[in-house]
């Protein structure tokens, strides 16, 4: 089996199509479309069905994806081994979730466009399930989660920082009036809510929260995106529950206020590789420079508060376990 056809087979997969996986590599479709046949003649068996314009993976190709991406991480660890230059190079799939990409990661977008330009990231919008199937499968390299629990079965996960949470509001909501006591859950039972889809964790456990004190699923308008949402909440029609660092500039431009309501659970960013999975030196450099930026970003304070408490007793920052 050829390198070069195996990696032309892993992105197709991983992107689940021809045009998308050509694209990326920059090949014309036909090529992509060569190197896959080459490779499925090479070893008997059909590793796509076709149905029409879509694709789908084979029992055949199911079985070959992780051992392609295994070879392809030995290829790039070699590589980086034998450099003589010592620059950090390879490719990095790394499976996010917008108020990550949009709020936390932009500083190390940046400096990696910059710093490390060899280094060639790639980043898939994902929910947790399922970037910890990929993570797991090897479709994802790492995959940044946002969960109340910090160990996953076959994960290695080093936790980032202890997301803060703030139900917000329009400055006119009832619920936003100067001196308003302590909100607990049952009075917000009966509000209008406004969240992102189902599968956003802090969407997820709010929702778990309100049922365990109602006994009945709230209702949610859902905006599928966070700047939807705010815009939403901002308008008056409904509250939302967001991580704080997404909402800070809003909440110094008095256009959102922090209702007094403290969440009764935690979350934890982190991020997570497959456990026993040898680390090329530029995913263990991203890693690092992502705790240092996010540690850096939790030092600041914010410009409409002071620092809040980082993670609780039981968790300092940076911690890192392994699932078994």
């Amino acid at each position: 089996m050829e390198l070069r056809l195996l990696i032309t087979f892993a992105k197709v997969a991983e992107l689940g199509g021809f045009t998308a996986a050509a694209t990326e590599l920059r090949y014309a479709q036909s090529s992509v479309t060569a190197q896959v046949k080459a490779l499925e003649s090479d070893l008997g068996v059909q590793l796509f069905d076709r149905l029409g314009s879509r694709i789908r993976l084979t029992a055949e190709g199911e079985r070959l994806v992780p051992y392609a991406r295994r070879i392809i991480d030995l290829h790039d660890e070699a590589r980086a081994a034998v450099a003589e230059t010592g620059e950090p190079e390879g490719a990095l799939t790394v499976g996010t979730m917008e108020s990550l990409t949009s709020y936390r990661l932009p500083p190390l977008l940046e400096l990696f466009h910059h710093r490390y330009p060899a280094v060639r990231l790639a980043l898939r919008p994902a929910l947790g399930d399922e970037t910890r199937r990929a993570v797991l499968k090897g479709t994802y390299d790492l995959g940044f989660l946002m969960d109340p629990a910090t160990e996953h079965p076959g994960l290695t996960t080093e936790v980032l920082t202890q997301e803060r949470l703030v139900l917000v509001a329009a400055p006119r909501h009832r619920l936003a009036a100067p001196g308003t006591a302590p909100l607990t859950s049952a009075d917000l039972v009966g509000e209008q809510l406004l969240g992102t889809e189902p599968g956003c964790p802090y969407r997820d456990l709010f929702e778990a929260e309100l049922r365990r004190v109602s006994g009945t699923a709230p209702p949610f308008r859902e905006y599928g995106t966070l700047e939807a949402a705010k815009q939403g909440v901002a308008a008056g029609l409904a509250i939302a529950l967001l991580p704080r660092v997404t909402v800070r500039s809003e909440l110094a431009a008095g256009s959102l206020v922090a209702l007094p309501w403290e969440p009764p659970f935690r979350l934890f960013t982190q991020v997570a590789w497959r456990e026993g999975k040898r680390l090329p030196g530029h995913v263990r450099l991203f890693i690092d420079e992502t705790l240092r930026l996010i540690r850096e970003q939790e030092s600041e304070p914010g410009p409409e508060q002071e620092p809040g408490p980082g993670p609780g007793p039981d968790l300092e920052p940076g911690l890192s376990g392994t699932a078994g």
